[in-house]
């Protein structure tokens, strides 16, 4: 399995009522720096500049340099440029953020749309079937996480998905489950916009492990067939010397032991016909 960040920071730009939208995704715990988009430059005496949370929140505002009470230790102006740092981003941060000057008339100068993003967690892998047509591997996979799970039937150099992904209500939208093939793998990615996770498995060993099953299966029918074999023929043996070592008279069709002899000569020759096949099986999957 492997894990790692896609990237601590990652932005989008939209337009949105005449102004550039930026959306940003942050890993949680991280901290991020929003810039102004635009040039500012601020009337003594007459302009504010106030960075505020979803339009309502104020986050810090210049002049006097400020930072309101709800983000005191977690967010700092940067006077030189009017830009914001964040930090130490947690879920509910996400939201929308403005710059705005205040002064005449109100102005953006900035806006950005941040979400915050949890690691994710770990896949697993599952593999539900094996198969070989023609010489080539077919494996059914499931890969799982996070209340959200995709099945695959993959060969070789390609998966395709098998029905619908099943996503919990909590999971509607991200993380990403995808499964491909790579390098003689099978691969389950498990991403959102800010880190990913894997668990891969060989399709060689998948085929070989399969196999190992198969004959150890094959193995078991065919030695517990052998054992019924053996009591049965141990069973005549005894019939047989406590009637003086002798078989009684066939002629007779109706004695009981004529007719018990008779089942375990059937009993013999259809489990020795399954032994047979046994044998053929094992030599076929040792090819």
């Amino acid at each position: 399995s492997q894990f790692g960040y896609l990237q601590k920071l990652k932005m989008c730009t939209f337009s949105f009522k005449g102004f550039a939208e930026t959306s940003v995704f942050v890993l949680k715990g991280q901290d991020v720096r929003l810039n102004v988009q635009t040039n500012v430059t601020l009337k003594e005496d007459v302009d504010v500049l106030f960075w505020k949370f979803n339009r309502s929140v104020n986050v810090v505002k210049y002049p006097p340099k400020v930072t309101f009470e709800r983000y005191r230790g977690r967010a700092e102006l940067i006077v030189g440029d009017f830009s914001l740092l964040l930090k130490n981003l947690q879920e509910e941060d996400s939201g929308l953020y403005d710059a705005v000057v205040s002064g005449n008339k109100d102005r953006n100068v900035a806006r950005y749309l941040i979400e915050v993003q949890g690691i994710v967690e770990f896949p697993v892998l599952t593999v539900d079937s094996v198969s070989s047509i023609n010489g080539t591997c077919n494996v059914t996979v499931t890969c799982r996480g996070q209340n959200t799970s995709v099945t695959s039937s993959c060969n070789s150099s390609t998966c395709s998905q098998v029905g619908r992904e099943s996503r919990g209500a909590e999971t509607s939208t991200v993380p990403l489950l995808s499964v491909y093939v790579a390098g003689g793998s099978i691969i389950c990615n498990h991403s959102n916009q800010v880190s990913w996770a894997n668990d891969t498995k060989e399709i060689k060993i998948i085929y070989q492990e399969d196999h190992t099953y198969r004959v150890i299966l094959i193995l078991i029918v065919c030695g517990i067939a052998i054992i019924i074999i053996i009591i049965i023929i141990i069973i005549v043996l005894i019939r047989q010397k406590q009637n003086g070592g002798k078989l009684p008279n066939a002629a007779n069709k109706q004695d009981d032991f004529t007719l018990f002899t008779q089942c375990i000569q059937e009993s013999i020759q259809t489990h020795f016909l399954h032994i047979l096949l046994c044998y053929s099986l094992i030599l076929k999957c040792i090819k």
